[in-house]
């Protein structure tokens, strides 16, 4: 087994990091770990990421190398999580002004539109983390035959509601921003709401289906 790479993050924060690629267990470890460090005397903030966990301590009170020690040693530990999986459906609105590169995936996949669209939402996801904006998931279990490069030019802003593909993933952006993931369509769902408790729709490690509300040219 690997052992993390842990280093310093200014002077407040390590970061418990393991080399790419992400997958479903590096993650479920990356939970089970921050679940345990939130109990840590001394933490004032514990951030899960993508392949790696981020842990904000008070200098004045934590010793950094005891922490560094035990962000190893529960690695070590720790063989996932425990924690309840919910299950979420999201409809979305596949291709047109919706999904404006689904024609560009289908190019560069070789596949045809519709092919693209059936794919993706027979697609069994798992969110890896919260990431990039408030409420933005990361969804881990993306065909590989989907794998598309994110564009070259990011849009200055893309609409709120946006399914994309970056990668070897597939996201959704809960509010207008800019970006560079390929648009395959969009939902109607709010999907980050700062009065509700949580904020956020998703979190990680809640399995996601996507349902086809239609289909644009």
């Amino acid at each position: 087994m690997t052992e993390p790479r842990i280093y310093p993050f200014g002077d407040t924060a390590l970061v418990c990091e393991m080399p790419p690629p992400a997958t479903l267990a590096c993650q479920q470890r990356v939970w089970a770990v921050a679940e345990a460090a939130r109990h840590w005397p001394h933490i004032v903030e514990v951030v899960p990421g993508m392949n790696n966990l981020t842990i904000v301590f008070d200098p004045m009170a934590a010793d950094v190398t005891a922490l560094a020690a035990a962000l190893v040693d529960t690695w070590e530990r720790e063989q996932g999580t425990n924690m309840q999986a919910r299950e979420i459906e999201i409809p979305v609105r596949y291709g047109g002004e919706c999904g404006p590169d689904l024609a560009d995936i289908a190019q560069h996949t070789g596949l045809a539109a519709e092919e693209v669209v059936k794919r993706h939402a027979l697609g069994e996801y798992v969110v890896f983390f919260i990431g990039f904006q408030p409420g933005f998931a990361y969804l881990g279990g993306l065909d590989a035959s989907l794998h598309t490069p994110r564009r070259a030019v990011p849009r200055i802003e893309v609409p709120a509601g946006s399914v994309g593909i970056g990668g070897a993933q597939t996201g959704l952006y809960p509010a207008a921003s800019p970006g560079g993931w390929q648009l395959i369509g969009r939902t109607e769902l709010t999907l980050f709401d700062p009065g509700n408790n949580p904020p956020s729709l998703l979190q990680p490690g809640d399995r996601v289906r996507f349902t086809i509300a239609g289909i644009e040219p």
